[in-house]
């Protein structure tokens, strides 16, 4: 099948909340979300009025992973991808497009918040596409990654 990509619309925010409670490695159910103020409504209000830019991939017309970033901090808040397109470079084009928008927005530092577990998938993901230590740490023991805009 082929994989095709565009920014993120207000409707996609329910199949987002959904896809994101089925990816391999740290998913998170609607309730979880919620607990941490991510509702639907709130997700829906950042994409329509540019605080949460992103970038979706779907197949078939079906979102199969997507990518945002919170415009006001350059943080790359989420990648989430189904595990049955792991490994196909779905990931890695999202985040390159996001990336590619937070440039144009005039930032030259991104970061992110990522697992300091070596054996997660994200640990080697990100660290293999140039993003490096910043050798601290999120409240919930995440390490944060910082990538450096040329």
């Amino acid at each position: 099948m082929t994989i095709a990509y565009r920014r993120a619309a207000p409707d996609d925010t329910p199949a987002c909340i959904v896809l994101r409670g089925m990816t391999r490695e740290n998913a998170f159910s609607v309730e979880r979300l919620a607990a941490l103020g991510i509702t639907l409504e709130s997700w829906r209000a950042g994409i329509a009025d540019g605080s949460l830019p992103g970038h979706v991939a779907t197949e078939d017309g079906r979102i199969v992973g997507y990518c945002f970033g919170e415009r006001e901090t350059g943080e790359i808040a989420v990648l989430a991808l189904l595990p049955s397109h792991e490994g196909q470079g779905v990931g890695r084009t999202l985040l390159n497009l996001v990336v590619a928008d937070f440039k144009d927005f005039g930032f030259s530092r991104l970061f992110l918040s990522c697992s300091s577990d070596p054996a997660a998938r994200s640990y080697g993901f990100y660290r293999h596409l140039g993003w490096t230590s910043t050798d601290s740490f999120d409240d919930r023991g995440d390490e944060i990654l910082e990538y450096r805009l040329a």
